[in-house]
């Protein structure tokens, strides 16, 4: 047996996550499994972690575990009319859910921290990355943003 450097990752999912899968690919050579945490229940994942657990030691293979998890996800929400238009070079404030007053420039959000955690120049993405901003200035508890991507 050759003294590999290279580490195989393969990701567990619901085409690959049953044991004879994962005894396959055991076999064939996969040192990680990844699992991603942003789909499935913690329950599937435990029955998909505790039969890796027991092929890898069946098969004297170790394997390790990667846990693929997402960061937050804060939410945009009820935006007055249903929609914003965005267009690159725009100023938007992102605020507090509460404090949302329907203005064309604004845009609600349900994780009222934002502006505390947040600095200026940080990136925001909205919409799975669809839309990019970068924080402006932070105003107590808004955010002013400038839309670089969108």
């Amino acid at each position: 047996m050759t003294n590999r450097r290279t580490k195989i990752v393969a990701t567990l999912g619901p085409s690959s996550n049953k044991p004879e899968i994962i005894r396959e690919m055991v076999k064939t050579g996969m040192d990680v499994a990844r699992l991603n945490f942003s789909h499935g229940s913690y329950e599937d994942h435990a029955i998909v972690i505790a039969s890796l657990r027991m092929i890898s030691e069946e098969l004297g293979k170790p394997v390790t575990l990667l846990q693929d998890l997402q960061g937050p996800k804060i939410r945009v929400g009820k935006l007055a009319g249903g929609e914003i238009q965005l267009m690159k070079g725009d100023i938007v404030h992102l605020i507090p859910e509460e404090k949302y007053q329907g203005l064309k420039d604004q845009i609600p959000v349900d994780y009222p921290f934002a502006a505390q955690e947040a600095f200026n120049g940080m990136q925001i993405l909205l919409d799975d990355g669809f839309f990019e901003f970068r924080v402006e200035k932070i105003s107590g508890d808004t955010l002013v943003c400038k839309v670089v991507e969108g």
